[in-house]
């Protein structure tokens, strides 16, 4: 008990006195030792590190999660999985939940009516682009917002400790000196005997030791910086290339859902397809925003066609190779089946759509999608 109350009244008193030279310092009373100049660009390179790690791991997870109040319990639910040391279960996403509610509708209204079948076949498509999001989302945890976190309550904190005990060791180095300084001073002017300065002497020595020691340790571990910058790297572009995926499957799930409700509209009638199944690609991007007081031409014929589409218009008479984007099953026997990334031959036919080309290969032959081409000059 003795030994507990010496030992806490001993580090009161270093306390103390780091206080007072700290304030000190402050106020212009005393002299401070400052660190190399590597040092100190080091600490303020880390510094900006961890500030911007920990925006960029709030946006991120802002990003994927949008709504504050999921968020927050996302973040809980996480964290007990994590002390409990459990795999944390993937969550339905609202994609997923709006389909399945879709297919339940279907299932009220009955699946053989326009409305149902409708219902059937967006509800699909909606549990796929959630699958695909919930993909993305699992993805981009593991392989980015898991390093960053693991940086900022792994490796930031053992920098962080390291710096604070740097920082004692100056300030104690900085007591010693002053300690030795007016020991210099009193002896001088009271003649007093020369222990006091070999005393305060001795315990620079050791101070300054230490501090070298620990200003070493710490820039060791503010160098190790750069490492994290790659990994960091490595792990955006993973982020990256899940993101693109995620919206390349989300492009490909649209088109595919487009097809099935343009056959749906043509097996009801003409009119059903123009009023309920519009082009969502052609709406999204007009080829010019529409003059006030005037209205979109109901007619196909009339529809705006997209800048990419002009683009891509080809000549009667000509014909180039396209790359394929995306794997494509034709529907019936006038289309071309088509495999992703191979090379294809096209041209264009008189009165065909133009959302179409006619496409070669070898011997086959086939209506192909333009959306699933990149042509190549």
């Amino acid at each position: 008990m003795d030994f507990n109350v010496k030992k806490l009244a001993s580090g009161a008193g270093v306390f103390f006195t780091r206080a007072v030279q700290f304030t000190e310092e402050k106020l212009g009373q005393a002299e401070k030792t400052e660190l190399d100049p590597h040092l100190e660009n080091l600490i303020a390179r880390a510094d900006c590190t961890k500030n911007w790690t920990e925006k960029i791991l709030r946006q991120t997870e802002v990003l994927l999660q949008p709504n504050p109040i999921d968020h927050t319990g996302a973040r809980i639910e996480e964290f007990i999985y994590d002390k409990l040391e459990k795999k944390l279960p993937s969550r339905t996403t609202n994609a997923e939940l709006l389909g399945q509610y879709m297919l339940d509708a279907s299932n009220e209204f009955g699946q053989g009516t326009p409305y149902g079948s409708t219902l059937v076949i967006v509800g699909e498509y909606q549990k796929r682009l959630g699958s695909a999001e919930r993909e993305f989302l699992q993805t981009s945890a593991a392989t980015f917002l898991t390093p960053l976190r693991n940086f900022l309550e792994g490796d930031w904190r053992t920098i962080s400790k390291e710096r604070r005990l740097l920082e004692n060791r100056r300030l104690d180095l900085d007591i010693c000196k002053t300690r030795l300084k007016k020991a210099k001073q009193a002896e001088a002017k009271a003649a007093l005997l020369s222990e006091e300065v070999d005393k305060a002497e001795h315990e620079l020595r050791v101070a300054q030791t230490e501090f070298d020691r620990q200003a070493e340790v710490t820039r060791l571990l503010l160098e190790g910086i750069s490492s994290t910058h790659l990994n960091h790297q490595r792990c955006l572009q993973d982020f990256a290339e899940a993101q693109a995926t995620y919206y390349a499957q989300c492009h490909h799930y649209m088109h595919e859902l487009q097809r099935e409700l343009n056959k749906c509209a043509n097996a009801v009638g003409t009119s059903y397809q123009s009023a309920a199944c519009p082009d969502p690609v052609s709406a999204a991007f007009p080829s010019g925003p529409l003059s006030p007081g005037t209205t979109a031409p109901a007619s196909s014929s009339n529809k705006p066609k997209t800048p990419a589409m002009e683009q891509t218009q080809l000549p009667i008479t000509g014909t180039r190779k396209a790359k394929v984007l995306y794997d494509y099953d034709a529907h019936d026997s006038t289309e071309l089946s088509l495999l992703a990334d191979e090379l294809i031959t096209v041209y264009t036919v008189p009165g065909m759509d133009p959302d179409w080309l006619f496409g070669e290969r070898g011997n086959e032959k086939g209506k192909v999608p333009v959306t699933y081409l990149e042509l190549l000059s």
